[in-house]
């Protein structure tokens, strides 16, 4: 028997399927997306939890013409299979593939690129206001996760399309019950009354009416308004929603199919901004996600039959970074630890289970993440704020302004530096180094391995003269023997790996260990490298430089980073401005491109950061520059 699934080429063909066809196609969905993202890796938890609204959506509305916009993006996977990407959907956050969120270059349906939270209100308000000033009529939708509720940037354009009157809807998927319990029967049967066409009707009727009366009409309205707040705000989650400017119509169950596409029909009459509250459950349909919905949230490759993962053999450079946070707080009672709703993906579940007290989860609220910790390490307390490289990108301002501008002593926790692997280019860290050098009285430290790791954060949470940020990957450490105790590294000062008399190799973090093996590469040719492990982008060792300076003639710089700004160009401003004549200097980093997602051989093979393309390019660096007459030479990757 022919799968429905296999039918479905664009959201057309579901606008005649009857609801028993619906309930069937989303039994083949879900059987079809863990069935890939088992052997891909994936977001499979929210997916499986917004099945049922993804139908409803696209059967009710006319997508493309109609722009649904997505928030935070990795809950778009059905949406991507029902706008004609299933047979690409195999090769999902694949070097070459399918991008694991909406991206605009690969579908006219993804109306806008995400990956970060809160971004969908915005985005979809400026749609709407452009489609108003063209004179259209179609319809715009975000659909927004309550986590991503929980970050400012929701709040401010909700304020603001509150505040317009434009027609817009916002979906709001509360799949944590975070909002707001579903309160009952009465809650639905009054989001039933509140959506027919009958009550809007009457209701626009004496809205009409009164405004026609000589006397008394604000009187009335306001009445009215009144008690229909009241009987909402008895049952229905969603006063605020309504101060702010909406009609809200909920809650919904995310999972009733006939429920969803009532409501989503109805609201589509209604003028003005609609938030719809829709209850669902993360990891709906598959028996592991649902009793683990974190664990499943975001995981690599699995056995569907037993929901088991791979298993690693060495740890992770967030599970050392956890475990170390755990071991340094039970010495110090004034380590307090926060991040912005990740705290498994950062590590800091262990000192959250071990220390509650001192652990802080703010929600999706990079900035107030920042500034909250500044206004802790003022009474002495000493904050780790665990946070991605790329989140941090958000709280920019706060970082300069609210924490380096005043010196305040705290510490960074920079996870995902560099390339991150299939998540993509909304996820790589790939700016840190270049936007951090920046700024004034900020210390910048990248370790080679989890042994300086761990020191790193010891020495950072001695520090009293300003902030620390230490970077560091994603994925799993050299596996080396820890030591038990800690030892404190000098600030600014770099160390020597690998002796060597024909070039010298500045490397920085990741890059130090496949650094080394460079080295060894080049010597079977006949090319002896001196390595170096910059340990610090910010102060970088002046006195290394001018070491290097006087004893080679060719210096190259290696960083899993953009080469405009990073560890590279801090190296040659110094070059620049020493006497050193005569020195041959190139930079390898992250081209001035967004880079693709895909496993990270492919990826360093894409920017040319693999052991054989550094080789080649090395040797005909030294060979052009064997050539040239004694002057600094600046060279990059093209």
């Amino acid at each position: 028997m022919e799968k429905l699934l296999d039918t479905i080429h664009s959201p057309r063909d579901l606008k005649n399927l009857d609801v028993g066809d619906l309930k069937r196609l989303t039994e083949e969905i879900r059987e079809f997306i863990v069935s890939v993202v088992s052997k891909t890796g994936g977001h499979l938890a929210p997916n499986l939890g917004v099945v049922e609204l993804t139908l409803a959506l696209h059967t009710v509305f006319d997508a493309p013409k109609d722009k649904i916009v997505w928030d935070v993006g990795h809950q778009s996977y059905i949406h991507k299979i029902l706008t004609g990407r299933k047979d690409q959907f195999h090769t999902l956050r694949q070097y070459g593939g399918i991008s694991g969120f909406p991206k605009m270059a690969e579908s006219e349906y993804d109306a806008f690129g995400a990956g970060h939270a809160s971004t969908a209100i915005s985005a979809a308000l400026g749609m709407a206001t452009a489609r108003d000033l063209q004179g259209k009529n179609h319809k715009v939708i975000a659909v927004v996760g309550d986590g991503a509720l929980t970050g400012g940037l929701a709040f401010e354009g909700l304020n603001n399309a509150g505040g317009s009157k434009r027609n817009f809807i916002v979906i709001l998927n509360d799949n944590n019950m975070s909002i707001s319990p579903n309160v009952g029967a009465m809650a639905k049967h009054l989001t039933q009354v509140i959506t027919t066409p009958l009550y809007n009707k009457i209701k626009k009727d004496i809205w009409q009416l009164t405004g026609k009366l000589p006397r008394g009409s604000k009187m009335v309205r306001d009445t009215v308004r009144r008690i229909e707040e009241g009987l909402k705000s008895m049952v229905v989650p969603g006063l605020l929603f309504e101060r702010l400017g909406f009609r809200y119509f909920g809650p919904v169950d995310g999972h009733n199919l006939i429920q969803l596409l009532r409501v989503l029909k109805s609201i589509q009459k209604i003028q003005g901004p609609v938030l719809v509250h829709v209850i669902s459950k993360k990891g709906k349909g598959y028996k592991f996600a649902e009793e683990n919905a974190t664990k499943f949230h975001g995981l690599g490759s699995f056995c569907r039959e037993t929901g088991d993962t791979e298993s690693k053999t060495r740890p992770t450079y967030t599970e050392i970074f956890g475990k170390t946070m755990v071991e340094l707080a039970e010495k110090d009672e004034r380590i307090v630890g926060i991040t912005a709703a990740m705290a498994d993906g950062t590590g800091l579940i262990h000192f959250a289970e071990r220390f509650p007290e001192r652990f802080f989860d703010v929600g999706i609220a990079e900035q107030h993440a920042v500034t909250f910790a500044a206004g802790l390490a003022l009474d002495g307390f000493k904050p780790v704020v665990a946070i991605y490289s790329t989140f941090l990108q958000r709280a920019l301002d706060q970082l300069i302004h609210d924490v380096a501008l005043q010196k305040i002593p705290l510490v960074f926790a920079l996870d995902r530096g560099g390339l991150v692997g299939e998540d993509g280019p909304t996820h790589h860290g790939s700016f840190d180094l270049s936007y951090l050098r920046l700024i004034p009285d900020l210390v910048v430290m990248a370790p080679k391995d989890e042994v300086e790791l761990r020191d790193m954060f010891w020495t950072a949470l001695q520090y009293q003269n300003g902030p620390v940020a230490i970077r560091y990957p994603r994925g799993e450490c050299l596996g080396l023997r820890l030591k038990k105790d800690f030892d404190n590294i000098p600030i600014g000062k770099s160390e020597i790996i690998k002796k060597g008399h024909d070039m010298a190799i500045l490397a920085i973090g990741d890059r130090v260990m496949p650094a080394v093996e460079l080295s060894q590469k080049l010597e079977a040719e006949g090319i002896s490298a001196q390595v170096v492990n910059a340990r610090f982008v910010k102060p970088i060792d002046r006195e290394m430089v001018k070491e290097m300076i006087q004893n080679f003639r060719f210096i190259v710089t290696v960083e899993n980073n953009s080469i405009i700004g990073g560890f590279g160009s801090g190296i040659a401003e110094m070059i620049s401005e020493s006497d050193g004549k005569g020195i041959v200097f190139r930079r390898f980093g992250l081209p001035d491109r967004f880079v693709p997602h895909g496993n990270m051989h492919d990826l360093l093979v894409d920017v040319k950061l693999d052991l054989d393309h550094l080789s080649q390019a090395i040797q005909s660096f030294l060979a052009h520059g064997h050539k040239m007459k004694k002057s600094i030479s600046y060279q990059s990757i093209s």
